[in-house]
């Protein structure tokens, strides 16, 4: 296995790549926006009427199609890119990490119920960490910034809490 890169120049990269999308899309970076396109396009094909019903599902439904939302192909290009450098690394392999303290079931529920509620904060605050932290923060508007003070501060307690489990 190949050393993890440099913290400095994958931050230097995304930020790199943040003034790209910018500069080229006229919007920063994000990824909830792309999973509630696809759930929304889901609930339309499964339950027609009851999307169309709610004004959230049916403002995704009227945006076009899929493949054509920005930041749709985004996420596409985040997850191939992922894998590309996993590979690249010599780091692509399936395997779930975890402390001793902490059984198989209790580790993938406790990845589930925090991606889950990471997912249902992200539209609520209408936008996940990268679009309200990182793209917010990159045109200064005040509410990223204490929306990332919180982000972080809330993760440091969490971690705190649950490091125990890890040991």
């Amino acid at each position: 296995m190949r050393p993890y890169w440099s913290p400095y120049v994958v931050g230097v990269g995304l930020g790199l790549t943040l003034l790209a999308t910018y500069l080229l899309m006229g919007f920063g970076l994000g990824a909830s926006g792309a999973f509630a396109h696809l759930t929304a396009r889901l609930e339309g094909v499964l339950a027609p009427d009851r999307a169309q019903a709610n004004s959230y599902i049916a403002g995704y439904l009227e945006s076009g199609r899929l493949w054509s939302q920005w930041i749709v192909v985004e996420v596409i290009g985040v997850a191939l890119g992922a894998l590309l450098g996993a590979w690249s690394a010599g780091r692509f392999a399936w395997r779930l990490t975890k402390g001793a303290e902490i059984g198989r079931g209790r580790r993938l529920l406790f990845a589930f119920v925090g991606g889950a509620g990471v997912g249902f904060a992200s539209r609520v605050a209408q936008g996940c960490t990268s679009g309200v932290a990182l793209s917010g923060g990159a045109v200064l508007a005040p509410g990223a910034w204490a929306f990332f003070a919180g982000f972080m501060a809330s993760g440091f307690l969490v971690a705190s809490i649950v490091r125990r489990a890890w040991r």
